[in-house]
């Protein structure tokens, strides 16, 4: 049972990974930039994401425009995609392996793939993570190393948004529930022993347990026995000696 609550556990915890991920993939608030006027009505929120960039305007108006081609994107921007998008593939599939090796479903259940299965999905959930990770870490930098440059306009400045931190809960999340699975398959795996240790217990007696029934004699034919045994009266007679000539 306690093994069992550690698989939910870590799973849901990669389940919430997952969905966090996505909605950060989504989401456009990755640079966010604010620019007030002399009048505070005139409010301007400037927003970029990995897909489209949006401007909000104190008025109620909120326009986004996606980026029309790929090619003109920075390369920070493409592996940025690139990495998000293969950590939500990496969730699906540690979220469909997962499942499958859990003890509370009934596939294959009773065999000794379970377990195998369950450190799959965890290993898989830790890869989506660090893919995660190592995406918002990387957008941080560049933000603030490019908000401390004296040579960009102060216009041009952006801030850490609220996807970056989504980003980080997310990755958090996909890794605590990766090291739990992972920490539950191990529990399962030391439980069980394996069957051929079991079936070679009984081969592998020692040289005591040997001994107790020593081996039987060797078959010898009765020829061999003919000349073994003591001479009789009948057998001295027929070779040419007489009893009566010795009393």
């Amino acid at each position: 049972m306690a093994s069992m609550a550690l698989q939910l556990l870590g799973f849901f915890l990669g389940l919430l990974g997952f969905t966090g991920t996505i909605v950060a993939t989504l989401l456009p608030h990755w640079r966010s930039r604010a620019h007030v006027d002399g009048n505070i009505i005139t409010a301007t929120g400037y927003m970029k994401g990995l897909w489209m960039e949006c401007v909000w305007r104190s008025t109620g108006i909120y326009q986004c425009e996606l980026y029309r081609s790929l090619l003109a994107l920075p390369p920070d921007l493409q592996a940025a995609r690139a990495l998000m998008v293969i950590s939500c593939l990496t969730s699906v599939l540690a979220s469909l392996v997962s499942v499958t090796g859990m003890k509370c479903t009934r596939f294959a259940r009773g065999s000794l793939i379970k377990s195998p299965l369950v450190l799959s999905g965890g290993i898989c959930f830790l890869c989506a993570g660090l893919l995660c990770l190592v995406t918002v870490s990387w957008t941080t930098n560049e933000v603030i190393e490019n908000f401390y440059n004296p040579l960009i306009h102060s216009g041009m400045k952006y801030e850490i948004g609220l996807a970056v931190y989504l980003g980080y809960a997310s990755a958090c999340l996909s890794l605590a529930g990766g090291m739990v699975l992972c920490w539950s398959s191990s529990g399962d795996r030391s439980r069980q022993s394996p069957p051929h240790m079991q079936r070679g217990q009984s081969s592998h007696l020692p040289p005591v347990f040997n001994n107790l029934h020593p081996p039987a004699p060797p078959y010898r034919p009765p020829e061999a026995l003919k000349g073994n045994h003591a001479p009789s009266l009948c057998s001295a007679s027929s070779s040419g000696y007489r009893l009566n000539n010795y009393v």
